[in-house]
């Protein structure tokens, strides 16, 4: 690359992405701001002032990223993706919650939108660019030995995003930049008050997918019937609101008293609309099955059992387990059989697989049957 280089950065109005934006023109590179625009109004959340991908606050940190381009000195653009968004993100996450899995939509979003149609819509409006940047905390390399673009871990393990990229391709690999990468967030932090942007250190980070302190607005005109929770010996204890309310490894808001141990939800039955639940200890299981495999470092699935670590959500420390691939033909699969037990184990959550700071590939979670 030169300084001749265009590379458009991802502004979503907070201190990471501002701080990129920043890096990058001091570092000579040409500029462009972009956001996408995913708001539509269409559901009925009210602006509770909360930082959130989704919902009618979203005018908010548009302003705030065309105000902070301004302030950088460069162009900056808005593209609308409010149906590709309520049919790539919220239509699937509707779909896994009435299917009884539990779906990462952040994760989904990256591979589809941001780190896709956004950047393809963009061009298509006549934005030219090269190179296209956001401020996650991950970091990418290109390895010569297997002529493949490699997503890495961001050195801060307390911000470290490589789990929600982890579904992307080569192609999008290719071309994205993070120049948080090889930063902490305090050193992020300490950048933006250099820079006299007191206001992104102090601004609250989105911690939410939409707008809302659950997710049943999504379901208002989904028809939920309420069924029973059952313990592991198929006994009722109680009712259960509708199965969107529940994920595995649930403990508060179950409605389950007067037992001997603290009850877990361990698994949700859609053929009975019932969910199950169970003492800690039946959370705990060694193996999964691992679908929709995307490999960054191989081009197709390995053929021979590989030891590596597996992180099965993001939050999660990755633990040591073997993937075994599936040797019966048809759609490649894995299963993933971990050293030790882990807990909440959750179908249709993401597993990532890491060799030290490299991300190999990820699937979607499936119990084994």
């Amino acid at each position: 690359m030169t300084a001749k280089t265009r590379i458009a950065v991802g502004l979503s109005g907070g201190i990471d992405s501002s701080v990129a934006a920043h890096l990058l023109l001091k570092q000579g590179f040409d500029v462009v701001g972009i956001t996408m625009q995913i708001w539509d109004g269409s559901l009925p959340l009210k602006d509770i002032g909360m930082s959130a991908c989704y919902g009618p606050g979203e005018g908010r940190d548009i302003a705030a990223a065309k105000e902070h381009a301004e302030r950088l000195g460069i162009p900056y653009h808005v593209i609308p993706l409010s149906s590709e968004f309520r049919k790539e993100v919220l239509d699937y996450f509707k779909q896994e919650y009435l299917a009884g899995r539990t779906p990462n939509p952040c994760v989904r979003c990256n591979a589809s939108l941001k780190f896709g149609l956004m950047i393809e819509r963009a061009r298509k409006s006549g934005i030219q660019f090269d190179r296209f940047a956001t401020g996650h905390y991950a970091r990418t390399m290109y390895d010569v030995a297997t002529s493949r673009f490699l997503l890495l871990k961001g050195v801060d393990p307390g911000k470290d995003q490589s789990y929600f990229l982890s579904r992307l391709s080569q192609d999008q690999l290719q071309m994205v930049m993070f120049p948080l990468g090889e930063k902490t967030k305090d050193e992020v932090r300490k950048l933006a008050d250099e820079y006299g942007w007191k206001h992104l250190v102090e601004k609250p980070e989105s911690q939410n997918f939409i707008e809302a302190k659950d997710y049943s607005v999504l379901f208002k005109e989904t028809p939920v019937s309420t069924g029973p929770i059952l313990d592991m010996q198929g006994n009722k204890l109680g009712e259960h609101r509708g199965i969107i309310h529940y994920t595995i490894g649930q403990r508060k808001g179950v409605g389950i008293t007067g037992q001997e141990k603290p009850m877990f939800v361990v698994r949700i039955d859609t053929c009975r609309n019932a969910v199950i639940v169970g003492p800690k200890e039946e959370l705990m299981r060694k193996e999964l099955k691992a679908v929709n495999l995307n490999w960054i470092a191989f081009d197709e699935t390995p053929k021979e059992p590989l030891k590596i670590k597996a992180r099965i959500r993001q939050q999660h420390k990755e633990a040591p387990a073997e993937i075994i691939p599936n040797a019966s033909g048809g759609t490649p699969t894995v299963m993933v059989k971990f050293d030790e037990p882990q807990m909440a184990i959750t179908p249709g959550q993401i597993v990532v697989f890491y060799d030290s700071d490299t991300v190999l590939g990820s699937g979607v979670i499936e119990l084994p049957t």
